[in-house]
């Protein structure tokens, strides 16, 4: 009996004791990722950490600065985009493979549009289709700004995975939108504004018929960019997983 097991044990190999490999893991384990990113938001960068095979928790922040000078209705604006936000979201892998599908929100939506507006002096200008000249002695000069909803619920698809299972790089392509409300303007005036003779000039931060063109133009923004409540968002990223 002895030598008969002696003989089994050279025919059938010892079983290792070592961690079997898990196919979902791979032998890198599940790890952190952080990666850059550029998207509709702006520049920013995400972590992620798995919660189970087919999911991550992710989180991360975006930002951009744009400024250009534009004419409209006779007033000339220097305005400036600015794209603040920070997200954090859900990455669902129903497949367990890179396509997923990623509900969450903008914890903080800093996305605005301010502009500083003048008229120069005798130049005519137009506030809800009402023509006014600016006052040769106090021209008029103004600011406004559109601002959204400060937190947003979004949803993304996309393929991609920041925590990868078996590898440590990984890129990723997503598109969704961001519900984030009405935008609201606001406009903010002063100087006087005259007939478009010249004559009877009238402070146009006081003057109530001037003030009610001024609701009724923000109301026509507000309407223009109403589409803006449905922000599209398209991203390329890049990461790595510690």
């Amino acid at each position: 009996m002895l030598a008969l097991g002696l003989l089994l044990s050279t025919l059938v190999p010892a079983r290792s004791f070592a961690a079997p490999r898990n196919d979902h893991n791979g032998e890198l384990g599940f790890g952190v990722g952080v990666g850059g990113k550029f998207s509709t938001l702006g520049a920013g960068f995400d972590i992620a950490v798995p919660i189970s095979h087919r999911a991550n928790i992710r989180g991360g922040c975006n930002a951009l600065d744009y400024g250009r000078s534009f004419l409209n209705d006779g007033l000339t604006y220097k305005g400036n985009v600015t794209f603040r936000s920070v997200n954090a979201m859900l990455d669902f892998f129903p497949f367990a493979g890179g396509f997923h599908i990623s509900p969450g929100a903008l914890l903080y939506n800093g996305n605005q549009v301010t502009a500083d507006a003048t008229v120069p002096a005798g130049q005519t200008f137009t506030l809800n289709n009402v023509d006014y000249r600016s006052s040769a002695t106090n021209p008029i000069v103004g600011n406004g700004k559109l601002a959204l909803n400060k937190a947003a619920p979004m949803v993304l698809i996309g393929w991609g995975n920041l925590v990868p299972r078996s590898k440590h790089f990984s890129t990723s392509f997503e598109v969704g939108v961001v519900f984030q409300g009405t935008p609201k303007t606001t406009l903010n005036f002063a100087g006087s504004a005259c007939d478009p003779s010249g004559l009877n000039c009238r402070n146009i931060a006081t003057d109530p018929t001037i003030q009610s063109n001024i609701q009724a133009q923000q109301q026509k923004i507000n309407d223009d960019v109403k589409i803006l409540q449905y922000y599209p968002v398209v991203s390329f990223g890049f990461g790595y997983r510690f």
